[in-house]
């Protein structure tokens, strides 16, 4: 009886211990695993931060590294100074014709300008404006800045005709291309309704400044 007991203490004092033994390896083994098992999911995070698109986050760099250049050089480009056209000190519209006095004779030529300049290109004739009188006429998206220097439209200018412009002047503006000659404009047209004139700069010569006033007023 006595030696049972004896055997029944050591059988479970040896249960005890290889439950304890075997408790023990599986924690053993659980711990060996987990550095593992975290250096696996250090590898997944790794991988899915490696198959993020980082090529867009440069691209977005980039684009916006261009966007605030091109920023800057339109805020350069509107930070320039206009520059500053003449100023225009009296403007309205009137019709006008045309006119090539050089002493020729052709087409009732009267002789020279009164201006004291040679005919040429940009030559108006006003009938009351100062001699050198600096304006611009415009029609029809057109431009010419030219000077009185001469005379003229007589009798037409009490019909409203209050400038009388040179050849060139005249067939530029109504269609952009040469006149036939330095006498005849060509294009069928005799006036030019509507024309636009603007003084920029009053010239010292005889004269009246203000509104055109027809011819001898």
């Amino acid at each position: 009886m006595q030696q049972r007991a004896m055997n029944l203490v050591l059988t479970g004092v040896t249960g005890t211990a290889l439950a304890g033994m075997l408790v023990a390896g599986v924690a053993a083994a659980s711990e060996d695993s987990a550095p593992e098992k975290q250096f696996l999911s250090q590898q997944a995070v790794a991988a899915q931060e490696h198959k993020t698109p980082r090529k867009h986050a440069a691209e977005s760099g980039y684009n916006g590294a261009k966007t605030a250049e091109a920023g800057s050089k339109a805020a350069k480009a509107e930070a320039k100074p206009a520059k500053k056209g003449p100023n225009v000190l009296l403007s309205g519209k009137t019709t006008a014709s045309y006119f090539w006095d050089d002493g020729s004779g052709v087409n009732g030529d009267t002789g020279a300008p009164a201006g004291g300049k040679p005919m040429q290109k940009g030559l108006f004739a006003s009938p009351s404006w100062p001699m050198h009188t600096k304006v611009k006429v415009s029609y029809k998206g057109r431009s010419i800045t030219g000077f009185v220097g001469d005379r003229g439209p007589g009798e037409p200018s009490h019909r409203g005709v209050m400038l009388d412009l040179d050849t060139y002047t005249f067939r530029y503006l109504l269609d952009g291309k040469k006149p036939a000659s330095k006498y005849n404009a060509g294009g069928g047209e005799g006036h030019l309704k509507g024309v636009k004139w603007e003084v920029l700069s009053w010239g010292k010569g005889a004269g009246k400044k203000g509104a055109p006033r027809p011819f001898g007023s």
